[in-house]
């Protein structure tokens, strides 16, 4: 790799000390990470350009097989408008989904120059509470996100926007957004990407990285 491809794949790693953001949705059968089933996860791995521009790189996602015991709520599945137990739906086991994203994630960092993941989600708590919760009940060794850190798009589009709801934020970002579409993980994780990119692209516009600026 040569000096300035080097440059190139740090930009990333710069941006954000070393961490590799990864933008995460769950949907799931409640609100209690320990009992209750995932059902669905999205996640969307990042780039940035030569330029400095945080962009959407590559999209993961899968349907998942709750977890044998998990709880599900039917106001949980009212809510997603998601059927668990239909019969043409392709699920795989939450283990086997997770041992692949993690994989992808650990993957994609090394070119990056990357030494963590590091979530990015909209209210953020909740689906990092999901992700560990699966890693700890499979006893997934390499998780390669940070254990309790993340970038909140809740709390940054409040700042950037005056909106702390996906949709309003989307709207006040003019990004398009399909009401009919949400609460798939595919759809408000890719959201979520474009709404961190905006934000993140904007500060960048606005004179705020790098400080040298």
């Amino acid at each position: 790799m040569s000096e300035s491809d080097e440059q190139r794949s740090a930009l990333l790693a710069e941006r954000f000390r070393t961490f590799f953001p990864v933008v995460i949705d769950v949907e799931t059968g409640g609100f209690n990470s320990r009992t209750d089933a995932i059902l669905e996860i999205g996640a969307v791995l990042l780039n940035m350009t030569d330029e400095g521009i945080l962009e959407i790189d590559q999209t993961f996602f899968h349907r998942v097989i709750p977890f044998e015991g998990a709880n599900i709520e039917e106001a949980a599945l009212k809510f997603t408008g998601i059927d668990p137990w239909h019969p043409l739906r392709i699920a795989r086991a939450e283990k086997d989904v997770f041992q692949a994203l993690f994989k992808l994630v650990r993957d994609a960092m090394k070119p990056q120059q990357c030494k963590r993941a590091i979530l990015v989600g909209h209210n953020a708590h909740f689906d990092h509470g999901f992700v560990n919760a699966a890693s700890e009940r499979h006893n997934l060794k390499r998780n390669p996100f940070h254990p309790f850190s993340s970038f909140d798009t809740a709390s940054l589009s409040g700042l950037a926007y005056g909106q702390t709801v996906l949709s309003r934020a989307c709207e006040a970002a003019r990004i398009d957004f399909d009401d009919s579409q949400a609460h798939s993980a595919r759809y408000d994780a890719e959201k979520t990407a474009e709404l961190f990119c905006s934000i993140v692209n904007r500060w960048q516009r606005l004179g705020g990285w790098p400080l040298s600026r």
